[in-house]
């Protein structure tokens, strides 16, 4: 998009994204940059409503393809409302999740069909696509012992077992490996600060970041 930045945030439960979303944001917003900072599923009115959705209830509500589904609805009305006014006014657009989690859960993880997914991206995101990825990488099962820990837990995800977390983990790992210039892989073991200083790292030579490490 003209103008705008577009960083993704991308990774299993547990691995911190959104704390580093919030630092990120802080030292953007030092730097004198308009940020905005959002999430997937949600980020509009519209698509909070489909988030509530789909991160509530048993974990075997919805099958891999409803839930496909019900994330592009959210994802349109994200794009259309949030996502792409912010990136043509110029602001730096960092997202807890977008466009890789579908693959990864309802694809990788799931087993909904990667043709689906691949339309539906597609003819859903059009040129709204982030310029930087940032995929967390941490052993699932410490992941999951964070990600339960919290008090206002989303816990759908959550409680689909070890062997989803494990595909989920894979299916990241892939995109990554498939997509080297957008991608780059952030260890997420370790303190907050420490794991900011890969963030930064991962970002420096992303055209118009233009924040310093450290």
């Amino acid at each position: 998009m003209s103008g705008g930045l577009f960083i993704s945030f991308e990774g299993g439960e547990g691995v911190g994204k959104s704390t580093q979303v919030r630092r990120l944001a802080a030292r953007l917003q030092a730097a004198g940059r308009e940020v905005v900072t959002t999430r997937e599923p949600g980020g509009s009115p519209g698509a909070e409503a489909i988030r509530n959705l789909v991160l509530n209830g048993s974990a075997d509500r919805w099958s891999p393809v409803t839930e496909t589904l019900l994330m592009y609805a959210s994802r349109r009305d994200h794009i259309e409302r949030t996502l792409r006014p912010a990136l043509e006014r110029g602001a730096v657009v960092l997202c807890d999740r977008y466009a890789d989690s579908t693959r990864a859960y309802q694809g990788a993880a799931g087993g909904a069909d990667p043709e689906l997914i691949q339309a539906l991206e597609t003819f859903i995101l059009e040129d709204v696509r982030p310029a930087r990825t940032l995929i967390f990488d941490l052993d699932p099962e410490l992941g999951l012992a964070r990600a339960l820990g919290r008090p206002d837990a989303e816990a759908r995800f959550e409680s689909k077992g070890l062997d989803f977390h494990r595909r989920l983990r894979a299916g990241f790992l892939a995109i990554a490996r498939d997509e080297p210039e957008r991608c780059r892989i952030v260890d997420a073991s370790g303190d907050p600060d420490a794991v900011e200083a890969r963030v930064l790292e991962a970002l420096q030579d992303l055209p118009g970041f233009g924040v310093a490490a450290g």
